[in-house]
Parts: structure tokens; sequence; C-alpha cells
């Protein structure tokens, strides 16, 4: 079984295989997951700051393999699937735009172009969206990058697109906070490397350094007269809280922007869903529920419009049951996330989890 390491990098050895990724300012990968570290490499981290990592420790069990369908379950499988609501695909050919174009803007953020390159992004999500008039994300089928800074920018982009269309804003509205979640971790680029690729927890110091990021990324934009005011809002305040007690103002509901309001509930969902070097990724339920929990925290309407908009199981994805049955879902409530219909491999059972009270005490492990 795999586990992880804390180690001092002072006390590397060649050989040892690193159980993150270290980037720079950028989010560019400077030494990959999974890399069998050098004397080279070492000293290069030692240089670099880095004062710690983690290595791998074990090796990882092989992926189970799916049991076989009964034939009453493949009949109750056909009979029941009903497709997923239409959900935000990005071809081949807009993935490497959007790829391009994000690493375009994190590293020349004092560009002139920097507004057109973002727009252009922009451009490329709503009309992935238009195309099939998606109305839902399937978070997995939004992959753009393997660098984080990038993948969570447009991540959190098209989420808040998504979102802000369910919520009934106007297409300038809907475009203007993708830009705004393209936009909303520049100011990462003005934080240290040390800070950004510390694998364990940041000190007090460390951490207000980093709350400055959306004050460094409002300074960045807020002069620019091609991104509006609502824009450069979004990005100041997209980690504030509807109970005064985000950052970097504490200011409370009636003074944070709407965009800001969007932005907070689908930053947290992607950024606790995702792996970074100081902590592994939840699961999407728990992430899921996480969000629900944060009531006082987060804009109701846009946690409610997220949640409707979110599908955390497509259909076809196999899940194990809390009752130990292997199960293959056939239907999505988007009242009930969390809760699919499902039919059971083995024995075949239809387990509508969102409406059947007799499947009130069965979950999705």
């Amino acid at each position: 079984m795999i586990r992880r390491k804390y180690v001092r990098t002072r006390q590397l050895k060649p050989g040892m295989k690193i159980d993150h990724a270290v980037v720079d300012r950028l989010g560019r990968n400077l030494v990959a997951r999974g890399s069998v570290l050098d004397e080279y490499v070492i000293d290069s981290l030692i240089k670099l700051g880095v004062m710690s990592v983690y290595i791998q420790d074990g090796e990882y069990e092989p992926e189970e393999e799916q049991p076989p369908i009964s034939p009453v379950a493949q009949k109750n499988i056909e009979k029941f699937r009903t497709d997923d609501r239409s959900k935000v695909t990005l071809s081949a050919s807009v993935r490497k735009r959007v790829a391009e174009g994000i690493q375009y803007i994190y590293s020349n953020v004092e560009s002139t172009e920097l507004a057109a390159a973002t727009d252009s992004i922009a451009d490329d999500l709503l009309a992935s969206i238009e195309s099939n008039n998606a109305i839902a994300i399937d978070i997995n089928a939004l992959k753009t990058s393997d660098e984080y800074t990038f993948k969570h920018s447009v991540d959190v982009a098209t989420i808040s697109m998504i979102v802000a269309k369910k919520q009934g804003l106007s297409k300038t509205q809907i475009r203007e906070i993708g830009v705004t979640g393209l936009l909303h971790d520049v100011g990462k680029t003005k934080v240290p490397l040390e800070i950004l690729n510390k694998p364990g927890r940041l000190d007090d110091n460390e951490f207000n350094i980093m709350k400055q990021h959306p004050v460094y990324g409002y300074e960045l934009v807020k002069d620019r007269e091609e991104f509006s005011p609502a824009v450069s809002l979004g990005v100041l305040q997209h980690h504030e809280k509807i109970n005064g007690g985000g950052y970097p103002l504490g200011v409370a509901a009636d003074k944070i922007c709407p965009y800001a309001k969007i932005l907070a509930v689908a930053d947290i969902y992607d950024a606790l869903v995702t792996e970074r070097p100081y902590k592994a990724a939840f699961s999407q339920r728990d992430a899921v529920e996480m969000i629900m929990s944060m009531t006082t925290e987060l804009d109701m309407t846009a946690m409610r419009s997220f949640l409707e908009s979110m599908i955390l199981y497509p259909v076809d994805t196999i899940v194990e049951l809390s009752n130990g049955e292997k199960a293959k879902v056939v239907k999505n409530n988007p009242y009930y996330i969390l809760r699919p219909v499902v039919v059971g491999l083995t024995s075949g059972t239809v387990y509508d989890l969102g409406e059947d009270l007799n499947c009130a005490n069965i979950i999705i492990r």
C-alpha cells in the first residue's frame, strides 16, 4: 500500500520518489509527482528554498476488477438508464487553445495583451457551453492541464459560468464571470515560491502573505479599462465569506459583489477535490458535503445553483454502496446529487437513493 512520508529536503537521498509536484510561481511543474530524485534535483530543490517534501513509501495496490453484471441487472440498467443533462465538453482543439492561453496569462501578467488572452479563453468556454446548451458540469471531464494553477483557474471559470447560467445571468455576465474565474488567482504570481511549494501547513506569517494574493491580483487588473469593476472586485473578493470571516477585507454579505459569491463556491470545491503538495484530494462526495455545511460562509443562492449544476456520479459510473454491493449509476437527480438511481450489479436491485424511503439508510461510499 502506498504511503506518504514527510522529509526535510536536506535529508533526501537519490532514488527516493517524490509524492507531489513542485511548481514555480506560474503553476508549472519543476519536478513532477512520481519523479525519482537524484543529486541534481535534490540540490535544485534546496536552492529553490523548498524546505521539505513528501516522498512515496510503499507500492500502489492494483485496481479492483469490476464484478460481472447479472442478466437481471443488465435488464434493469437498460430499462432505467437516462442520459445525464447536457454537460460542458471541451474539444481537443479548444483544450489546446485554453491550455496555451492560460499559460500565457500567468506567464505574462504585466502584458498589454492580458485582457485579449483572457477574453479569448472566456469566449472558447462560453462557446463550448452554448454548443450543446450545457447546464451541468462533470469536473472530471474538464482536464486542460497538469499544472494546478492553470487547471484550477479553468475549472473555477467553467463552474462559475455554469452557475451563473443556472441563476439566469445575461450572456455578458456569464462571460465576465468566466474572465474573473480565469484571473482570480493571478495574484499568486507575486507570492514567494517557497510559500507556494511548501508541502506542510503554512505558519501564520506565511499564511498572511498568501492571503494577500487577492490584493495582488486586484492591483494587476483594476486599472485596466478592458476589465470592468465587477471583474476586478470578483478577483479581490473571491475569498470573502458572507459572515465577514473571509479575507483580505473581512466584509460581510452586503459588501461582497455577486461574482465573488459564485466564485467562492467554485474555488472552494475545486480546491478540495484537487491534490496539492500539502494535502490529499477530498472525494467529490466529501467536498460537496463540506460545501453544504458552509451555510454561514457561502451565499445560499450560489450554493444551491452550484449543487443543482454538478454531476458527481455520471451515468454508467460504477459505485460501491454502503450495503457492500457494487452498482451502476443509471439516472441522476439535480436535487439529490449525492443520491442517484443505481442498479446493483449482482442482485439487479434498483436503488432510488433520492426518492425511495426504503433506501434512506444506503449511501454511496
